[in-house]
């Protein structure tokens, strides 16, 4: 991995290990199992990492493929409503309230897609429905239907 990508997602990846904690306490609290909520952590790295290796330094792009991949892969492995626990806690600590209404836009068109294709997101591999996600964000993204700053 090239050192600028390396050094965006360690950012990424830096700010969501002090939302661990929230994460895992809101994907129990929509009533995950431990190893659920565990797999909720898991599955938000593989998205960071994911999104950092396909953004070609395009930050805005990043972070709307990002959330929309995100919440899709939740909502489809884990339902709408850990889906939505989880995004709301992890906007509950920025500051930045316009990035947080688009990022919510995002995070509501990623669960409505990930429930419509639960069946098909959860047959595969975690790999495979992960390239799937991003696929359909980016085609999103690429149509101008993703939200945007």
């Amino acid at each position: 991995m090239e050192e600028s990508r390396l050094g965006t997602a360690t950012r990424h990846l830096s700010g969501a290990v002090a939302k661990l904690p929230r994460i895992l306490g809101a994907a129990r609290g929509a009533g995950a199992s431990t190893t659920e909520a565990a797999h909720t952590l898991a599955l938000s790295a593989l998205v960071l990492l994911e999104a950092s290796r396909r953004s070609r330094g395009r930050r805005k792009r990043e972070n709307a493929v990002r959330h929309f991949a995100w919440q899709a892969l939740l909502a489809s492995r884990h339902g709408t409503a850990v889906a939505e626990r989880v995004a709301a806690a992890n906007e509950s600590v920025s500051t930045d309230v316009r990035d947080s209404a688009i990022d919510e836009v995002n995070n509501a068109a990623g669960r409505a897609w990930g429930e419509t294709h639960q069946e098909e997101l959860a047959g595969v591999s975690l790999p495979r429905a992960v390239r799937r996600a991003f696929d359909e964000a980016i085609r999103q993204w690429e149509a101008g239907e993703l939200a945007r700053p």
